[in-house]
């Protein structure tokens, strides 16, 4: 019996009846044989963390625009709050924790640079359908690995795909916004309660708000800190969670749920929307809009950025050069974006 198989016939002994273990995975795109050491969802996350995307996502924005602290959150710290409170509520549950981490490590490797700022201009410049979820998913199909992608298990690519529905609700109802694995299901959850809690934290650092600004029902019901909040939210789900015809109904209660839904939207309406941060998120807009456009009529230019050679290289067959410049746009990171746009755009002095 390899170490796999054994670990495989351990988790049949702690992963619940209504989670997913690794032996019930309904296997990968394309067929390959399993390795000796790893279960099928380790594979995956050891596939993710290896990834050039997900290196990337350490220079891509999460909320607030080339930093200057040390301590404000990138796309990749909010990738790894994700991953943990995902891991916390799996092990809590009795679920697969690999499953879910694997699902929160990806997450976000389509999203691209300067935050939601990224997300909305492609939406408008290439495709009203862009959707960072949409994209990532892409990225470990097609973009990752020359184009072979990382070929990742159906659960793990099910969990990436639907682990956000913008501004939806928190706990969705619908079954065509659920993810088919109840760990799946929790990295929506995770997502949501990592951000209200950095983004906040972040906001007050910043000075964009001040702590007594935040409603008093929120601060009164979740908590004070960082850790209180998050505590009261995990404890939650897990406390109203029940089991209901032999699967797991993820719940929580109203007051705490009204206390998340009512901080998101204070967060939409005095950070996301706030002057300081949504005059840089329009500056961003127009440089993501004006590098596309210089992109779809500069095939040559293009051609000689390295990752955009990449993006090329792994797109599908008969891809139209919108697509391809669509990837390169939502591949770079923060910094290379204002790097090109300088080199673009601005005069460059003799020597």
């Amino acid at each position: 019996m390899s170490i796999r198989e054994q670990f495989e016939k351990r988790e049949q002994g702690f992963v619940a009846y209504y989670g997913c273990p690794s032996v019930s995975s309904k296997g990968r795109l394309k067929p390959e044989e399993p390795c000796p050491i790893r279960t099928a969802f380790q594979v995956d996350r050891d596939r993710i963390v290896y990834a050039n995307a997900f290196r990337r996502l350490k220079h891509k924005t999460q909320v607030f625009l080339s930093p200057l602290g040390d301590h404000y959150r990138t796309r990749m710290t909010h990738t790894l709050e994700v991953s943990e409170i995902a891991r916390t509520i799996a092990r809590a549950l009795r679920l697969n924790e690999d499953l879910a981490e694997a699902i929160a490590l990806g997450h976000d490797l389509g999203h691209p640079p300067f935050g939601h700022s990224g997300e909305t201009a492609l939406k408008e410049i290439y495709a009203a359908h862009f959707s960072h979820n949409k994209q990532s998913l892409r990225v470990v199909d097609v973009l990752e690995k020359n184009g072979q992608g990382l070929n990742l298990t159906r659960e793990v690519r099910d969990g990436i795909l639907k682990h956000s529905k913008g501004y939806g609700e928190i706990i969705p109802n619908s079954q065509s916004e659920k993810a088919a694995t109840i760990e799946g299901q929790i990295v929506r959850i995770a997502d949501i309660m990592a951000y209200l809690n950095h983004d906040l934290d972040d906001a007050i650092r910043s000075g964009v708000i001040e702590a007594s600004q935040v409603p008093a029902t929120c601060t009164q019901i979740l908590g004070l800190t960082h850790s209180q909040r998050a505590t009261t939210m995990i404890r939650d789900l897990l406390d109203q969670s029940k089991i209901r015809n032999e699967q797991i109904d993820l719940k929580m209660s109203s007051d705490v749920y009204g206390a998340m839904a009512e901080l998101r939207s204070f967060l939409y309406d005095h950070v996301y929307r706030s002057a300081k941060v949504h005059k840089d998120f329009v500056k961003a807009k127009k440089l993501l809009s004006e590098l596309y456009d210089y992109f779809l009529t500069h095939e040559n230019v293009l051609k000689s950025e390295l990752m955009a050679m990449e993006m090329a290289q792994c797109a599908d067959n008969g891809s139209a050069p919108s697509r391809v410049v669509c990837d390169f746009i939502a591949s770079i990171t923060d910094r290379y974006a204002l790097d090109l746009y300088t080199r673009l755009f601005f005069p460059s002095p003799l020597v």
